[in-house]
């Protein structure tokens, strides 16, 4: 298993209390994140409907999910075997049948369909269709919003989450470095990107890289002016800029990455916001420390950019770690003006002070570890802009 049972239990537990504070008997986990945190179960399957259903007076949760994932749920849980519950394949992608109609029948036949029940809404992978087809099932149920109980639980990270994700750095910084050694005029950017992916999976000979939840995003030239943007077939010029953004994943947990790179000589326009956003960043890993709250640390990023005239409305940084695509966020925390939350020592954040302008970019980043003194960050690679002299 990749955690101990009493790590499990320990989730558990904490899970409970939270069901309980906010009056919640059932909960429905369909979450593959929040899943594989309870129970461990770990497979590509989450395209179908899957759910962990924990129980307030049950000690151990249920797996329901497609017939033919239910080895996989006995291969990678620590939960009891009679507590896998597979669906048939008829269920999936039916027009006449749904899985949540299975889960309903589920829930009364174990005498649970009149209680209340905590769904998570706001949740990629539970739908509008899910919550209408239980509703009709259930009809004495009190359904409540679950949204982000669990992913709370998961903000403070245990040691074994932290070596996980220290190991996923190590990727991370080995898989940044095999994209800007490639990076250079004439090489097709596909190249760049099937290097890293090459990169994040092999890992390091200690240990090998998992599947991260977002690919490598390479934004070039103008391009660099928005962050969300991955590869074309296109090749790099002399003059180009590129940012890349990418991941190592290890068991899951991630630790993001970001650097630009400059093909040749940089614009002064570019050597300015880059030198504004690394010493933003510096100045903010400074300050950083258990006791504080996220909005001081936005505030100690904005007042360094003032000083050269920059602004940056987006939030700075948000709570990451274990997680399955599209996203390695862990969608609680955000490091923006207005979030009070109190840094912890292992809580993990991704620090992203990117600038994006109107026809140019500049993207640094660093995952982070609140310490009991400071914060540390998971990698260790130069911040400035990268100059490449193209061949």
């Amino acid at each position: 298993m990749t955690f101990s049972t009493l790590e499990y239990k320990e989730r558990i537990r904490k899970t409970k209390e939270r069901m309980m504070e906010k009056g919640i008997e059932v909960l429905l986990i369909t979450d593959p994140g929040n899943i594989y945190y309870l129970s461990g179960y770990n497979g590509w399957s989450f395209y179908v409907h899957q759910m962990l259903i924990l129980i307030i007076d049950e000690d151990q949760p249920m797996w329901i999910g497609r017939e033919m994932d239910a080895n996989a749920a006995k291969v990678t849980t620590w939960i009891y075997r009679d507590n896998i519950i597979p669906y048939p394949d008829d269920y999936v992608h039916s027009e006449t049948k749904h899985p949540m109609d299975f889960v309903a029948a589920f829930l009364k036949e174990i005498g649970q369909d009149n209680r209340s029940i905590g769904v998570e809404m706001e949740n990629y992978y539970f739908t509008a269709k899910c919550l209408e087809r239980l509703k009709k099932a259930m009809p004495n149920s009190v359904f409540k919003d679950a949204t982000l109980l669990v992913n709370w639980v998961r903000l403070i990270k245990s040691e074994t989450e932290i070596e996980y994700m220290k190991r996923a750095a190590v990727i991370a910084e080995k898989a940044m470095k095999a994209g800007i050694e490639m990076i250079n005029e004439g090489v097709r950017e596909c190249d760049v990107a099937a290097k890293i992916f090459h990169t994040q999976i092999s890992g390091t000979e200690e240990f090998g890289g998992d599947y991260p939840s977002i690919v490598p995003l390479l934004p070039s030239g103008e391009k660099t002016s928005t962050p969300h943007l991955t590869w074309t077939d296109e090749r790099y010029k002399d003059g180009d800029a590129v940012i890349l953004e990418l991941a190592g994943c290890y068991k899951r947990y991630h630790a993001p990455l970001a650097r630009t790179v400059q093909i040749g000589k940089p614009s002064e326009k570019l050597k300015t916001l880059a030198n504004v956003a690394v010493e933003g960043i510096n100045a903010c890993l400074d300050m950083i420390a258990p006791g504080i709250a996220c909005e001081e640390i936005e505030e100690t990023w904005r007042k360094t950019i003032a000083k050269s005239g920059f602004v940056k409305e987006s939030r700075l940084g948000y709570s990451m770690g274990l997680n399955y695509p599209p996203d390695w966020g862990e969608h609680t925390v955000s490091i923006r003006k207005g979030d009070k939350t109190i840094l912890k020592p292992n809580m993990t954040f991704h620090l992203i002070p990117g600038l994006w302008l109107d026809n140019y970019g500049f993207e640094v980043s660093e995952s982070i570890r609140i310490t009991e003194n400071g914060c540390e960050t998971l990698a260790s690679m130069p911040r400035d802009l990268i100059l490449k002299e193209y061949v």
